[in-house]
């Protein structure tokens, strides 16, 4: 295998401006996490803990060929869910039923990496307990951690961040004047602090003592007030502040002057739209915060120009998603619009129309799964997981919404199935169907839907039990697509336990009855990919074929990838059956990058262990060695127990059985681990010959000596 490129691991994101001062800090905290595993930067909101982290985070990036993972928090209030999260910012894929944390734990277990969790005051204890499990399980990771005050866990360090300086140093401008002349130049260009405002722009700075949010709020201002008005108004405004709550922190009070006087000089509609942004938890787009936000005294048309305006004057920020353009609104601003959401009595409203929002995406994301939008859908739902997660939580507490709750949870089904989040919403359906008992198609729906989940992440007897549950009550109420839904993954449980006579009868009753609702979606042809599977498992391998050509055929034509890659597996394993390697080549690669886009790790895992297969039939077991080991990782995190089936296990023993023979049990099992320590892209980049073939260690001692080493033996077919 030939390496064409190598993937880099991290995600901290870009910086979009530029980094101020803050020298001696980075110095501080680089310092602090090479002598401690866990520093918490601590201080007040505004003050700048996020970019300090990241910056230093940055700085050591070299020292951590594992990568540098941030997890933002602002938008999480589930502690429950705080795993979820950390799983997703580190892109593992799971499907079992382990607990998240046991998932994280062996992922990082003997990796050299440093994680970011951001803004963890409102879940201090849940990342306390998150962060002692993580170190105690991978000695070599590191955790910073931004909040406003400490987490309380063991061993941990903290730092506290103070504000800019706003004193000048010998031959230099006080940080927080350049910071403040950086931030203006933005919102003013051409502005530039000279000797004739040196005074102003410091004594300003001084005023809000230095916080930099603070700061970039005041220095948006300059495109309507000039710099002396400026001053004199936050002189104003300070002055009424400290008459209102003389014992208020010197910071504390600098930050709600800046926030409340940066507030009272928006328009009224730019005020409203303020508030209402801040039921957004995380990023948001402007058709979002038109839906959500627009109606009564906001007129929607008028959300895009809002924006603009708000963005102007520092209290968005304005990021690129891909090739989309998204919107922010920091913690401390979304705090303060929170406050007067509730003052004007509209919380409930909007969030519930937040609700209604991204139920819509959920519904329309179900309608386009069946398609050329698949991956656009799969991009769109991982941007707004966010406000998704939130539009459910709100679903799920407020009084009379649980019905909406269990809907969304329901039409999510592709999402939680298909783009490998089976414990998340197996965790929402399992919320949302105790909460709503009564006997209707949104229950029998979320039934099968959870009874589909289960048997991904292995649980037969859930699965069973849900299924068993969904086709009572779809025959009670006389909802035919339910039944026939609970019907296929039945039969889906007996494929997996190679009860194949019975999957047989039941696939046979699924295909009738979708047949006789007229209906073709991805469930469907699903549907006949599973049939095919277990038509090839009873011997008639040219049936199963043709099957899913057909299968293939119509995937092609409606531009759908998800179920094709499913049957392009089978059509590769055909293909090697009838001696045909490099058409299986072919196959089983195109079989691995589509189910990989999807992150569905069954379809993927499979491919690889074929592709394994292919290489030691052309009698490179090497190749193949390192082809298991890398499929070995990602089979810990399948929880359909494919491995329990004879049918679907056979490829994997086929080739254990001559990779051993070829190679001796010693040199496969070197050749095994050092490929099992891959993740899951580099599985699959491996799979796809875009990496080389990982070499296990050089052995040292007696058995480094010429001729002790065995040689590689031919391979007979």
């Amino acid at each position: 295998m030939t390496a064409r490129t190598t993937r880099q691991a991290g995600n901290l994101p870009a910086e979009t401006t530029g980094f101020i001062g803050r020298h001696a800090e980075i110095a501080e905290l680089t310092g602090l996490c090479r002598r401690s595993r866990l520093v918490t930067v601590t201080g007040a909101g505004g003050v700048g803990k996020t970019r300090l982290a990241l910056r230093a985070a940055r700085e050591m990036s070299g020292e951590f060929p594992d990568g540098v993972w941030l997890v933002e928090l602002s938008g999480l209030r589930d502690g429950a869910l705080l795993g979820h999260a950390v799983g997703r910012a580190l892109r593992i894929v799971d499907q079992t039923a382990r607990s998240r944390l046991d998932v994280i734990a062996e992922d990082l277990a003997g990796r050299r990496a440093l994680l970011v969790l951001d803004t963890c005051e409102h879940l201090a204890g849940a990342c306390a307990l998150l962060a002692e499990s993580l170190l105690e399980a991978a000695p070599e990771l590191r955790v910073i951690a931004t909040s406003r005050q400490p987490l309380g866990a063991a061993g941990e360090r903290t730092m506290a961040v103070r504000p800019l300086a706003v004193q000048a140093g010998a031959g230099r401008r006080p940080d927080a004047v350049a910071l403040f002349e950086q931030r203006a130049a933005a919102a003013v260009p051409g502005f530039a602090v000279t000797e004739a405002n040196a005074e102003r722009a410091a004594r300003l700075c001084r005023r809000l003592d230095g916080l930099p949010l603070a700061i970039e709020l005041a220095a948006g201002r300059l495109a309507a007030l000039p710099l002396d008005e400026l001053v004199a108004g936050l002189d104003d405004r300070f002055a009424l502040l400290v008459g209102d709550d003389p014992d208020a922190p010197a910071r504390h009070r600098a930050l709600r002057t800046a926030v409340g006087w940066s507030h009272e000089l928006c328009a009224p509609r730019e005020r409203l739209l303020w508030a209402r942004l801040s039921v957004f938890p995380g990023g948001f787009d402007a058709r979002a915060a038109e839906g959500v936000c627009g109606g009564g005294a906001l007129p929607a048309g008028e959300v895009p120009a809002l924006l603009d305006a708000l963005t102007a004057k520092s209290v968005l920020t304005r990021y690129a998603a891909g090739s989309s353009v998204r919107y922010r609104l920091p913690d401390t601003l979304r705090e303060y619009g929170a406050d007067w959401l509730r003052e004007l009595g509209e919380r409930d409203a909007v969030a519930r129309r937040h609700r209604d929002h991204y139920l819509g995406l959920a519904e329309r994301g179900e309608r386009r799964w069946f398609g050329s939008s698949q991956e656009e859908v799969f991009r769109v739902l991982n941007e707004e997981h966010a406000n998704v997660a939130a539009a459910l939580e709100y679903s799920l507490t407020a009084p009379g919404q649980a019905r909406d709750g269990l809907r969304m949870a329901a039409a999510l089904w592709f999402y939680w199935v298909g783009c490998g989040l089976l414990g998340e919403g197996r965790l929402w359906l399992d919320r949302a169907l105790a909460l709503d008992p009564d006997a209707t198609g949104t229950r029998a729906k979320a039934l099968w839907v959870n009874g589909y989940v289960a048997i991904k992440q292995g649980d037969g007897d859930g699965a069973t039990a849900y299924l068993e549950a969904s086709r009572a009550l779809a025959r009670e109420i006389g909802d035919e697509a339910a039944e026939a839904a609970a019907v296929h993954r039945l039969g889906c449980v007996a494929l997996v336990n190679d009860e194949h006579a019975r999957a047989e009868v039941l696939f046979k009753e699924t295909l009738a009855r979708y047949e006789a609702l007229g209906e073709l979606d991805c469930g469907v042809i699903m549907a006949r990919v599973e049939y095919a599977m277990n038509t090839a498992f009873q011997g008639d391998l040219a049936a199963a074929a043709r099957m899913c050509e057909e299968v293939r055929e119509i995937c092609e034509r409606h531009g759908e990838h998800w179920v094709k890659a499913y049957a392009v597996y089978v059509l590769a394993f055909a293909a090697l059956t009838a001696g045909r390697p490099g058409e299986a080549t072919r196959l089983a690669r195109e079989c691995a990058r589509l189910s990989h886009a999807f992150h569905d790790l069954v379809c993927t895992v499979l491919a690889v262990e074929l592709l394994a297969l292919i290489e030691m039939l052309a009698g490179r077991p090497r190749d193949a060695a390192a082809l298991q080991g890398a499929a070995g990782r990602i089979w810990r995190t399948v929880g359909l127990p494919l491995f329990g089936s004879a049918y679907f296990n056979g490829p994997h023993h086929e080739c254990e059985t001559r990779a051993r023979a070829a190679l001796g049990d010693a040199g496969y099992e070197a050749l095994h681990a050092e490929a099992g320590r891959l993740g899951y892209d580099g599985a699959v980049a491996l799979a796809l010959g875009e990496l080389p073939r990982p070499e296990p260690p050089a052995p040292s001692g007696p058995a480094a000596r010429p001729g002790a080493a065995s040689r590689e033996r031919p391979v007979t077919s």
